[in-house]
């Protein structure tokens, strides 16, 4: 369940500061006539990542009728919400110092077209965290039939997000939103792992890749899977007794290099030349103001 609700906590969280962002820029534009603009675009987003929830769901159980094709579906799923997962904390990792800015412009963009094209803005901002989290939590969540626990948590992440985007948006809380997202992002890259884990055996299950049999190793007497913190494990980042050889080489090329990948430091930008220093400046201070307006101090 903590993967779950760590999903609902990062991705929550990322739509809920694009939304003080917007929010905050039309209430220092004196725009606030434009706002229920905003929410509308907000609930549109939400209801349809709901319903994408729901017909992933639907047709996992109930247009599958053969099992073969169940394990597929779900397999597919699998690898669709490693690479969502994946492009995410990567795309964050890059554009988290620059979001507010482009959101701002984008917006303004908007304001000039109508209050049509602000819902739009709003919408867009917002559908794309609710589709990705409808997805990865489906996937996270399978083997979990019947089980409310995974759906509670991550309900219980995004109200949290929700939470410390109000407190963040009021300035009565400060986090160091770099480090949040860094650390986020390295959990769910094991979650991701588990994820592609799995979906490796539901290819096996269904037929698709050879050596459903054939075990990496079998730790059972060690990890009984009927321990909770063996089920804590599988629930989190799918770590089970008796993978198949299969299942540990994807879970090892995925998690390895990626982890690599996203924890190694940023490279540093080349000084600007005297020629450029003025106008870089001005553009860093206006950007730093603007940034002071809109969106609360981190630690």
């Amino acid at each position: 369940m903590f993967a779950t609700y760590l999903i609902g906590l990062r991705e929550g969280l990322e739509a809920t500061l694009v939304v003080s962002i917007l929010v905050a820029f039309l209430v220092k534009s004196q725009r606030r006539d434009r706002l229920p603009q905003v929410w509308a675009g907000v609930g549109l987003a939400v209801a349809l990542s709901v319903l994408f929830g729901w017909l992933i769901e639907y047709t996992s159980t109930s247009l599958l009728s053969r099992s073969e094709d169940r394990e597929l579906f779900e397999a597919i799923t699998s690898v669709a919400a490693v690479v969502f997962v994946t492009w995410m904390i990567f795309w964050m990792r890059r554009a988290a110092r620059t979001i507010a800015g482009e959101l701002r412009g984008k917006l303004t963009e908007a304001l000039a077209v109508g209050s049509l094209a602000v819902a739009g803005m709003a919408f867009l901002a917002v559908i794309r965290e609710g589709l990705e989290t409808a997805l990865i939590f489906y996937s996270a969540a399978q083997g979990a039939a019947g089980d409310s626990g995974p759906l509670l948590a991550l309900i219980g992440g995004i109200v949290t997000a929700v939470v410390l985007g109000v407190l963040l948006y009021a300035s009565a809380l400060r986090i160091n939103l770099s480090k949040f997202f860094t650390w986020t992002g390295a959990l769910l890259i094991l979650v991701a792992a588990g994820i592609l884990k799995y979906g490796v055996h539901d290819f096996q299950e269904a037929g698709v890749l050879p050596g459903l049999n054939d075990l990496a190793f079998d730790i059972t007497s060690v990890l009984d899977p009927s321990t909770w913190y063996a089920a804590l494990l599988a629930g989190m980042f799918n770590v089970t007794p008796a993978p198949t050889v299969l299942e540990m080489i994807a879970w090892v090329a995925y998690a390895v290099p990626v982890l690599l990948l996203f924890l190694r430091p940023a490279r540093r930008k080349p000084a600007p030349t005297a020629t450029t220093t003025t106008v870089t400046e001005r553009g860093a201070d206006t950007g730093a103001e603007a940034e002071a307006a809109s969106t609360p101090q981190r630690a």
